[in-house]
């Protein structure tokens, strides 16, 4: 059984860390597709699809930010909550 934790705010960024995982993992799915319609290569895209593109990966490259940020959070949250039962 998983561990929940019992700080509000920690379960705050526990949800928004898997919410912006199942986003980024849905930027990447859509990406993937994008560029296998073109047998994997940019330079055969049309400049729409090419500039959607860059939207896309944009925002996973964002999203991918925030995740580490938020990973950075978790583990200094749990870090200090294992010194506090020491």
């Amino acid at each position: 059984m998983e561990a929940t934790p019992r700080d509000p705010e920690m379960l705050a960024k526990v949800q928004n860390y898997r919410k912006y995982v199942l986003i980024y993992e849905g930027l990447n799915h859509q990406i993937d597709k994008l560029i296998g319609a073109y047998g994997g290569t940019l330079g055969n895209m049309t400049p729409e699809d090419l500039e959607h593109y860059r939207t896309l990966s944009h925002q996973r490259d964002e999203l991918f930010n925030e995740i580490r940020l938020l990973e950075q959070q978790l583990l200094a949250d749990d870090s200090s909550s294992n010194e506090d039962k020491s």
